[in-house]
């Protein structure tokens, strides 16, 4: 029996989309993996047989080898290197530490994170630095690019982006090709238009920097914001 003639909450695929990752059953997870099963067992029915073969553990299952996956029915030589892999890179994940978020707690440290993406645009770009409640980074990325004198950003796609990171405060920054960092009337409206709009959806625009070659300004440093 196909995955795809299982009941929608029983095809592992569509339940991770629907319920998450953590609703699904260690078999559920290994069929998707397998991404099929035989014509006797769906992929979810023989991610069973195979896990209660090795006691229902990951560890055990990490130690057969390609040719003793390959004994299951339906299981191939790409299907067991699949699973290998897999059960790899779980254990190279285990072995890492979780690397800590850089902590901004200036707008130099800002422009440093900043400066290897804006510093030698021939066209203006718009960023966002995403931080969450003790200004660590979540998130960082290009918003839009602009003509050589202008760059517009999208305000709802600037907070969309925010609560998907769950940012609580936000850094914008763009950068002047021709080197003025003197913020034009236009840098001025776009910044009162994101802080008001942080206010009302409480995450707050903690700084907007104007990056140039070798310098920048900050609107927070200038009481700007």
């Amino acid at each position: 029996m196909s995955i795809k003639f299982l009941a929608e909450d029983d095809r592992p695929r569509e339940k991770f989309l629907l319920k998450g990752k953590n609703a699904l059953s260690d078999a559920e997870l290994l069929a998707i993996i397998m991404g099929s099963g035989n014509r006797e067992n769906s992929a979810v029915e023989l991610g069973r047989k195979i896990l209660n073969s090795v006691g229902n553990n990951w560890h055990n299952l990490s130690l057969l080898q390609i040719s003793d996956l390959m004994k299951f029915k339906g299981i191939g030589e790409a299907k067991a290197i699949s699973i290998a892999t897999a059960l790899e890179i779980g254990r190279r994940r285990a072995a890492q530490e979780v690397p800590e978020k850089i902590q901004i707690s200036s707008s130099n440290e800002s422009y440093k994170v900043l400066l290897p993406y804006l510093s030698d645009l021939h066209t203006e770009e718009f960023w966002a630095i995403y931080l969450n409640q003790n200004n660590r980074i979540v998130g960082k990325g290009r918003l839009s690019s602009g003509g050589i004198n202008q760059s517009v950003v999208d305000i709802r796609i600037l907070f969309k982006i925010a609560f998907e990171h769950l940012a609580t405060g936000i850094v914008i920054a763009h950068n002047h090709p021709s080197g003025n960092l003197k913020p034009s009337s236009e840098d001025l409206r776009i910044t009162k238009q994101i802080a008001e709009a942080g206010k009302i959806l409480n995450i707050q625009l903690l700084d907007h920097l104007i990056i140039a070659q070798n310098s920048y300004l900050s609107f927070a440093d200038e009481n700007l914001l």
